[in-house]
């Protein structure tokens, strides 16, 4: 069954001057025009490729990689707008529609904004959404604590960044846990924290618990040996300056730095840290 708005490996079954098609099952013959064709393609070669809808509403394929696929949340920037609705640029040829009525505020031409791709029934078209709740399951994740996920920030709230987890699910990294440059549409890996009853869950940056420092203070030793036993990084530091390096926390850098301390490993000085074995 052919997935619209996905890619599908599909065999070419006839060969034509201007491209080749691809058997599309229910939907008959799909063109791929020639320009997408890859070199040496015959008959009865399997091709991967992207089905959607060409300016003509014609069912169409191409090798061309969109940035997001149906049943996916992406952050696309608004190239125009007119009567109908907003359209964004995916990645192909013909921008895609986000109507009026899936908008939560009119779009704006020039400006990112966070969609859900979806294939609508009433007209079996691709379009866009703004509008998510309806597309975030119900269902209880199968995430356990712990789990690496795929977050994508949707909204800037009082409490923190809501995300969409692996395209699914609603999560939350608190403004009190969040560091580095967030921002709406950032996509990034995140750790579950704690899954609540509603299904929502509390996300976390870092790895949780003892994994995470240890990690992190291996990662430390490992760099202050590349550096000749000294790094311009100390319980003192900016946060911004320890996130430039070592993309975590002060607060977990400093809990890594008193565990090694402890350890012998480093001396930590008032213009940075040194590993001991250098003494």
């Amino acid at each position: 069954m052919i997935k619209l708005g996905q890619f599908n490996t599909l065999t070419v079954v006839k060969q034509v001057d201007f491209g080749v098609f691809l058997d599309g099952d229910d939907y008959g013959n799909i063109l791929l025009p020639k320009r997408y064709v890859p070199q040496n393609t015959q008959l009865g070669d399997d091709l991967d490729v992207f089905i959607y809808f060409d300016s003509e509403d014609d069912i169409i394929a191409t090798t061309e990689t969109p940035y997001v696929q149906v049943g996916e949340f992406a952050s696309l920037r608004c190239v125009g707008v007119n009567s109908v609705g907003a359209f964004v640029d995916w990645g192909l040829s013909k921008d895609l529609l986000v109507p009026f009525s899936e908008q939560r505020t009119r779009m704006e031409e020039g400006k990112p904004y966070v969609v859900r791709v979806y294939t609508d029934n009433a007209s079996g078209r691709i379009v866009a959404s703004r509008k998510f709740n309806k597309f975030i399951s119900d269902a209880q994740p199968k995430m356990q604590q712990g789990d690496k996920v795929t977050v994508l920030i949707t909204d800037n709230t009082d409490l923190g960044y809501k995300c969409v987890v692996d395209n699914q699910h609603w999560g939350l990294i608190y403004r009190a846990e969040a560091f580095g440059k967030l921002f709406i549409g950032k996509k990034l890996s995140a750790y579950v924290k704690h899954v609540r009853d509603d299904g929502k869950m509390d996300l976390s940056l870092q790895k949780p618990g003892k994994a995470r420092v240890d990690e992190l203070g291996d990662k430390i030793l490992r760099t202050l040996e590349n550096k000749d036993g000294f790094l311009p990084l100390n319980d003192k530091s900016s946060p911004d300056a320890i996130f430039a390096l070592f993309r975590t926390s002060k607060a977990t850098f400093k809990k890594t730095l008193g565990g090694l301390y402890k350890q012998r490993q480093i001396r930590i000085e008032h213009d940075g840290i040194y590993l001991t074995k250098f003494d």
